[in-house]
């Protein structure tokens, strides 16, 4: 196929004309072993150490959702980065948040990106969000060899449904079973604390801004007891990503943005320690 290429100087016809509106299928059937599920791991003794992302937390409000991560990933006992990002818009309404092995996840959500972008140049038209949500959940799945092996990723997907006008957040499992999750969610290994944030200050009647600053809460409070999440790096200006989807489209917050809620919140936590009280009732 490849002197075929270079002696015509044209792709083959059906490179030309995709039989189906899904990259993934179309990969599988001309060039199989570059899906990260087809590849064969050589054998090794010992586990295998690589860097892993941690903690993603998501809330929606009316009109929207706010999906946002923080910035260490570890191997191991050790911080391998302090800055990874961990966020990635999928198209113009959607986002996807990666915890687990880094380098596969980066590779899984660049793979979702020119799924809906396939299918939308083949179809003429956007992929609806069910639809995004049930894309990632089968390439999950094709990861579960992988994940088997102790290289697993499991991602938050968020964004604006245009056709319920509303924003909305699925969770994943390894094997790629999907649940859409009602208000907020977390994932990654600082998630039980983030959740447990959320769970006490979240209302459905919050407005943006103090959505933001509810995810910012909630990864704080888990890097406060998870040592593989990273809080606001004042000294080297790390702060964790935040990104709002609403009816406008994709929007990630300003270095500068992000960096005013966080000095925010750890001037409060300078006073209240263990965060903001909610009512007993």
């Amino acid at each position: 196929m490849e002197a075929n290429t270079r002696s015509t100087g044209r792709l083959p016809a059906a490179f030309l004309t995709p039989g189906s509106s899904s990259f993934m299928d179309f990969l599988g059937e001309h060039s199989p072993e570059m899906l990260p599920g087809n590849r064969v791991l050589p054998p090794v003794q010992g586990v295998v150490e690589a860097p892993h992302g941690t903690t993603i937390v998501a809330a929606s409000f009316p009109g929207g959702v706010v999906l946002a991560g923080d910035r260490r990933a570890t191997m191991g006992n050790m911080i391998a980065q302090r800055d990874i990002e961990k966020v990635f818009p999928a198209d113009e309404y959607s986002a996807v948040g990666i915890a687990g092995t880094a380098g596969l996840a980066v590779e899984m959500v660049k793979l979702f990106q020119l799924e809906l972008e396939h299918f939308e140049k083949v179809e003429g038209a956007t992929l609806s969000f069910e639809g995004k949500a049930n894309r990632l959940s089968t390439m999950i799945r094709s990861n579960l060899g992988m994940a088997m092996q102790g290289l697993a990723v499991v991602p938050l997907f968020a964004g604006y449904d245009v056709d319920r006008e509303k924003g909305r957040i699925f969770s994943y499992d390894v094997t790629g079973g999907r649940s859409e999750e009602l208000g907020f969610a977390a994932t990654g290994s600082g998630s039980v604390f983030a959740r447990g944030s959320m769970k006490k200050l979240y209302r459905k009647d919050l407005t943006e801004q103090e959505t933001t600053t509810l995810v910012i809460q909630a990864l704080y409070d888990a890097a406060d007891d998870d040592s593989a999440t990273g809080g606001p790096d004042v000294a080297r200006r790390i702060y964790p990503i935040v990104t709002v989807i609403t009816e406008d489209g994709f929007r990630r917050l300003t270095d500068d943005e992000s960096a005013e809620l966080a000095r925010t919140i750890l001037e409060k936590r300078l006073v209240q320690p263990d965060g903001p009280r909610a009512a007993l009732l």
